[in-house]
């Protein structure tokens, strides 16, 4: 059987449910996952994590997939409804070979897909095994002498709140009035058992788990997305807001006026405190702009480098790079630990509320230093030929200094953008950033021109 090619994703497999991803494409890639991670581990008494996300379609999903798995003679530990992070945790801490988790992220309800890992949750991508995980969906297996052992494991996330809360000093964090919105997504849970631990009177958006997103997209990169929240944080003379896309596996903060901290500011910040233990580290970011970044890295004495858009490709580096902290642009931030090296949600929340207690300053006058540029946001462009753009852009900007790691990075020495065509949609993102807004939107209206031209 054929499969679409479009649900094969950069960092993940993603698509329509029931038209290009149904049980019997779950069954299939189940069977596959299987034969791969026991080839990819070199051995065949492998166990693998299953979970899934609160969407309708993610349970039966998951039942097909363990029953292709299991008949391949691999074990399955079902760890049930999870975030990606706590996914991501289940596998490294316990030492399983690898899993699947089921979810289509902040995608709206007609989608679901799967994120897969290998042993300490290391990211399984385009370029190293979804590919091949596509042709052996193909493939007709022989028979199994005897099938794999299923179980159950319980208090995943209770044991990943601990090992956050075992990082940071709790007793040194004030009672702070937060603002959460978790938009019906698997951030719920993460919230509910880290503030069991943690002092704080909470305003909860959104906590209902329901994957049909009945309030808004569970999608914070988009401000749209936030204006409850934000009326919130003003309406309540709240402290700070939060919020977590669809799987919780990225984290926003806004301060006390209700204005969203850009993820460029936060990642920096992230970086400082790493820094203070891991002097001299390596710290990676994305080549979407966010200059604020770098300074801070640089500032607190870091090795910046920069990598590929896309959390498993961010990841892969930072971990060749021995990295213990990176970050990307749309809110995914990453900490190395004993086990592992992936996303942390509550240890980011955690990391947060210590600094700003620490300051004694409210989040506004925390982060106004930070503000140096001016950020022009995600512009999305529809475009008939990507690679003809592209083309366009380098001869137009051939006077910049021009990076090709991902799409077009052009610089000149008072303003900076990426180009680049998306990995999950048919489109071409600009991202551009200025010493001052005024050169930042004539720039923006320059680069749009020429987009659309």
């Amino acid at each position: 059987m054929i499969f679409p090619d479009n649900v094969f994703k950069a960092y993940d497999i993603r698509g329509l449910y029931p038209q290009e991803i149904d049980e019997h494409f779950a069954y299939q890639f189940g069977q596959a996952f299987a034969e791969f991670m026991k080839r990819d581990c070199h051995k065949d008494d492998i166990t693998l994590v299953v979970c899934q996300d609160m969407r309708e379609s993610s349970i039966p999903l998951k039942q097909e997939i363990i029953r292709g798995i299991r008949e391949r003679g691999v074990n399955v530990v079902d760890i049930g409804l999870a975030s990606t992070p706590t996914f991501y945790f289940g596998v490294s801490y316990y030492d399983y070979d690898g899993g699947v988790q089921i979810t289509a992220s902040h995608n709206p309800a007609v989608y679901n897909g799967f994120k897969i890992v290998r042993p300490r949750a290391y990211p399984i991508s385009g370029e190293s095994g979804i590919q091949d995980i596509k042709h052996l969906m193909t493939e007709d297996f022989p028979m199994i002498e005897k099938i794999g052992e299923q179980r159950s494991q319980e208090g995943v996330l209770e044991e990943q709140i601990r090992y956050a809360l075992s990082q940071i000093n709790i007793d040194e964090i004030k009672k702070f009035s937060i603002v959460i919105d978790t938009g019906n997504g698997m951030g719920a849970p993460v919230v509910e058992e880290l503030f069991k631990h943690v002092t704080a009177d909470l305003h909860k958006l959104f906590f209902e788990l329901d994957g049909n997103f009945p309030n808004h997209e569970s999608n914070p990169f988009k401000e749209e997305n936030n204006r409850v929240l934000q009326k919130t944080i003003r309406e309540k003379k709240a402290d700070m807001g939060i919020a977590l896309d669809g799987d919780a596996d990225r984290v926003f903060f806004f301060d006390e006026t209700g204005k969203t901290i850009e993820p460029a500011i936060i990642r920096g910040v992230l970086a400082q405190i790493v820094l203070r233990t891991h002097p001299g580290a390596m710290i990676g970011y994305d080549v979407r702009p966010g200059k604020i970044t770098d300074d801070l890295i640089r500032e607190a004495g870091g090795k910046p480098f920069v990598t590929r858009v896309g959390h498993s490709l961010i990841k892969t580096q930072a971990i060749e790079m021995k990295s213990p902290f990176s970050g990307e642009s749309s809110g995914h931030f990453f900490y190395e630990a004993r086990h592992g090296f992936f996303e942390m949600p509550a240890l980011i929340i955690l990391n947060f509320l210590h600094e700003i207690s620490q300051s004694g300053k409210t989040v506004s006058e925390y982060m106004a230093p930070f503000y140096r540029y001016h950020h022009s946001g995600e512009i999305n462009f529809h475009v008939a030929n990507k690679d003809v753009v592209l083309s366009r852009l380098k001869e137009t900007f051939a006077d910049a200094d021009i990076s090709d790691l991902d799409g077009y990075t052009f610089t000149y020495p008072d303003v900076w953008f990426n180009v680049r065509a998306s990995n999950t949609e048919s489109v071409l993102r600009l991202n551009l950033e200025a010493i001052s807004e005024e050169k930042m939107k004539d720039m923006a209206e320059i680069v749009t021109h020429v987009i659309n031209s």
